[in-house]
């Protein structure tokens, strides 16, 4: 039976009178006769709740609306011909509703310390990665030092094997890149100096910023894009499925097993991918001066060698090997951090592209500062 609520006016005093199932399939009827009822009673009316039936959740919560809550737990007591199931329903809703508190709104807090707070976040996140990192480096140099008295340990094999995977096949990106940039920078320079008459310094400008900058800190950038995410996530895979802490219950070093042949793959690597850079980049070069300026190969090696200087070669390759251990490092150190899930291993990677890019490009503006100084 439909559930209805009506006030009774032929009893004195009037009463409130609520029957029939106050149910879900009822709501919608039952929802407008509580509304038509809204001024018709007061706090003071009785309310006989005698012919309730059914009752759910949907029809209490209409109840809470039209008695209130507490009055209705108070009926819910008061009420004995109630069936047990309605009265602890109502009780129970009483009771949420009692202890149910609006959540007071924290506020706002101000744009300008907003940006504040996110920038002291920042600054005391990088502070932490650079003292890990500081840390990690240390304990590199560490087992390197300890290890390179004891040949038994060395992993000839890993070691050989990542220099395949990080110089080898590295090669020729290294190669087309640098080749590409050095016809780049050939044809720019040729285009600006035509207009001073001074298209054969086009040589000494692919030579000297090869030489110097364009070669080691292309070729580290390429390395830190190709090889940096790759050690990423070779160790993050391991950590993620409990493969480092395996090899610790081994009683074995994850630094001398996973990072030590991956650095010192990569101080071999680098250095050698920087010649071909350097080479590659020249030769780019050579090729659009013979075809734009009519310098011909004689005469642009002629040029090479009677304006460049050894110490500029010597000055790009010396910073090789630091960028390589750097790579090396930040990216196996950012495989350590992986805490488990693909989501972070995914993070890391690209967190250890964006540091080792990051300190190559500050760390070779320094050594070139350095150089200018000491007049090298």
């Amino acid at each position: 039976m439909a559930g209805s609520a009506l006030v009774d006016t032929s009893s004195n005093p009037a009463s409130l009178r609520i029957s029939g199932d106050w149910t879900l399939a009822h709501y919608h009827d039952l929802k407008q006769q509580t509304s038509a009822l809204s001024g018709q009673y007061d706090a003071t009316t009785p309310v006989d709740l005698t012919l309730l039936r059914a009752l759910d959740t949907a029809g209490a919560s209409l109840l809470v609306e039209l008695l209130g809550a507490d009055r209705l737990g108070q009926l819910a007591v008061d009420a004995p011909e109630l069936p047990t199931a309605s009265r602890a329903l109502l009780q129970t809703i009483q009771a949420s509703m009692h202890d149910f508190c609006v959540p007071v709104k924290e506020p706002e807090e101000a744009v300008g310390i907003q940006l504040l707070m996110r920038i002291g976040r920042a600054v005391d996140a990088i502070w932490l990665d650079t003292l890990q990192l500081l840390g990690f480096v240390g304990l590199v140099l560490e087992t390197l030092v300890l290890n390179s008295f004891r040949p038994k340990r060395w992993r000839m094999t890993s070691v050989i094997s990542h220099i395949e995977q990080t110089g080898l096949d590295a090669a020729p990106i290294v190669a087309l890149l640098t080749f590409l940039v050095g016809a780049v920078v050939a044809f720019l320079g040729a285009t600006v100096l035509q207009k001073f008459g001074a298209s054969i310094f086009t040589v000494d400008l692919v030579a000297f910023s090869f030489l110097r900058e364009f070669g080691v800190l292309l070729t580290a950038i390429l390395m830190a894009g190709r090889t940096a995410s790759a050690f990423t996530a070779q160790i993050g895979s391991m950590k993620a499925n409990e493969e480092i802490d395996a090899i610790r219950t081994l009683g074995l070093s994850p630094v001398e097993l996973l990072v030590v042949p991956r650095v010192l793959a990569l101080l071999v690597s680098l250095p050698i991918l920087t010649f071909l850079a350097m080479l590659s980049g020249i030769i780019g070069g050579a090729v659009v001066c013979a075809v734009s300026l009519d310098i011909s190969p004689a005469m642009f090696l002629s040029l090479l060698q009677s304006d460049i200087g050894v110490r500029h070669f010597l000055v790009g390759m010396v910073k090789a090997p630091f960028f390589a251990f750097l790579i090396a490092s930040i990216g196996c150190l950012e495989g350590f951090k992986v805490s488990g899930s693909a989501e972070s291993v995914g993070a890391h990677t690209t967190s250890s592209v964006v540091q080792s890019i990051f300190v190559v490009i500050v760390l070779d503006a320094v050594a070139a500062l350095f150089f200018m100084e000491m007049g090298w």
